[in-house]
């Protein structure tokens, strides 16, 4: 470059003729000329491109290869040493390097290239991520649903132990409180969570739970076309983001409703963030912007559990995602109605609540309610020690003890525990506990006793009166009978009071 600077400066400053320099410095006159035109070397420009002479004929041939590849999966895509193999059976008779060299230039050239979108306030994207966490010393496999405002990024995060209705639904709803306002426009991905088909020029037919949630926030949804995550990239940031920062390193948490607090306390110290390119505010700012085009919350809840109709069986249990739940056995053979969340499964026969049970996330699995089937006991005693539902019932050491001693002193002892038991309808374990170690104090060993030891010692004269909830009667004054007045009953004629 030096020698290229001082030959410039003798050409076109001192100008001294190409024909003495060529003499003095052996250089071509054509060469001269160009350092005289150019400032800097110019460097080697073909006129025209190499002429490939092997592998010209099969580019083609290559090049439907690829675009073929790209409908199936990355694993089972052609290699080129495949491709190579496939060109030799059609005659080919080049090399490895020229067909992996043509294969890298056509792949090269025919990347896809994306439009950028703009980021207009009210829309928002969501997305599921995978993640592990530890409960209890036990590491798990979560998903994580994530919804992501486009204008602001402000993201709200939420863990479940599955993708599903429940977690779909829930999560919408808690993300619509954390923002303060309903998205216009959502983007999601082609989930069966949410559609059953996929129909063409980005329509969906909606499942009825889906249906039912953009009834109730009358946002628009919008599903990507198959394979383009890309059009939703917003809400993929957010996934790769909130799992590096939110749950690196892996959190250490008793249950899910733990790691949900954790993962709400990020969410909303991220909307102090800067974003890049977003004139110096805060996500809380930017989203202040999204809540003025955005659809306001409605007045009424919505309710995120999945309804489901079923029949109790003749075990008294109903079935909800291949799990058994027990009922009161005078449910047995009638239809209820499941409602379902993440956290518990609920029963109703006609617009009553009759079992409560915690969800259980395995499968195949028979979740009792003691209670549910004392009932049957009173009819069937013999049950009493291979009932499956009182396997695992925890009662305190002084019932089995009770029982014992009620068996060995009287004839009916099985019947009049299984009364005892009953009672578990209208008392605390605690206040049956005190009644029986009474009981085994003074060596009563019946059900009367028992239920003679629960009754409460309380004056009557501080109990509290109700008549069908009004209580304000009991401060109402009486006067005292005045028992004298009975007399005119025996005189037969009108009674006067005495002075």
């Amino acid at each position: 470059m030096d020698q290229w600077i001082e030959l410039r400066r003798k050409i076109r400053n001192q100008e001294v003729p190409l024909r003495r320099l060529q003499r003095e410095t052996g250089i071509h006159r054509q060469t001269l000329r160009k350092i005289r035109d150019n400032s800097q070397p110019p460097g080697y420009q073909r006129n025209k491109p190499i002429e490939k002479t092997k592998i010209g004929p099969y580019i083609k041939r290559i090049k439907a290869i690829i675009e073929v590849d790209k409908k199936v999966h990355k694993k089972q895509r052609h290699t080129a040493k495949k491709i190579l193999e496939l060109l030799q059976a059609d005659g080919f008779d080049g090399g490895y390097s020229i067909v992996k060299d043509a294969i890298r230039q056509i792949k090269k050239t025919s990347k896809e290239v994306f439009m950028p979108l703009s980021q207009r306030p009210g829309e928002a994207q969501v997305d599921f991520g995978h993640a592990l966490a530890n409960f209890n010393g036990t590491l798990k496999r979560i998903v994580f649903f994530v919804m992501s405002m486009v204008h602001s990024d402000a993201m709200f995060v939420m863990a479940f132990p599955r993708e599903c209705t429940e977690a779909f639904l829930e999560a919408h709803v808690r993300a619509f409180d954390f923002f303060g306002c309903v998205p216009n426009r959502i983007s999601y991905d082609n989930t069966r969570v949410a559609i059953t088909k996929i129909l063409t020029n980005h329509k969906r037919k909606h499942t009825a739970e889906f249906k039912r949630l953009i009834s109730h926030y009358l946002f628009e949804p919008r599903f990507c076309n198959v394979r383009r995550p890309n059009e939703k990239g917003i809400v993929e940031g957010s996934v790769k983001y909130s799992r590096l920062n939110f749950m690196a390193p892996v959190p250490q948490v008793k249950d899910y409703d733990e790691l949900n607090r954790l993962l709400h306390d990020c969410c909303r110290s991220d909307l102090n963030r800067i974003l890049r390119g977003k004139r110096m505010l805060t996500k809380k700012q930017l989203l202040a912007e999204d809540r003025i085009v955005a659809v306001a919350l409605p007045d009424d809840k919505f309710d995120y559990r999945k309804s489901t109709s079923t029949f109790a069986s003749s075990e008294s249990l109903v079935r909800y995602d291949t799990n058994d739940y027990s009922v009161p056995v005078s449910y047995a053979h009638h239809q209820t109605t499941i409602k379902a969340s993440v956290r518990f499964i609920e029963v109703y026969r006609q617009d009553k609540l009759i079992a409560k049970h915690r969800r259980c996330w395995d499968r195949e699995c028979q979740i009792f309610d003691p209670m549910h089937y004392l009932e049957l006991l009173e009819r069937k005693p013999g049950a009493l020690d291979h009932a499956r539902p009182l396997e695992d019932w925890q009662l305190p050491v002084c019932f089995d003890t009770y029982r014992r001693l009620l068996e060995a002193h009287r004839d009916n002892g099985t019947k009049e525990y299984i009364q005892i038991l009953l009672l578990l309808n209208k008392y605390s374990i605690k206040q049956i506990s005190n009644a029986i170690n009474k009981a085994l104090n003074y060596r009563v060993y019946c059900f009367d006793g028992i239920r003679q030891f629960l009754l409460t010692r309380v004056d009557y004269a501080f109990t509290t009166f109700s008549l069908a909830g009004r209580e304000h009667l009991r401060n109402v004054s009486v006067n005292k009978t005045d028992v004298s007045v009975y007399g005119s009953l025996t005189q037969g004629g009108r009674y006067v009071k005495q002075a």
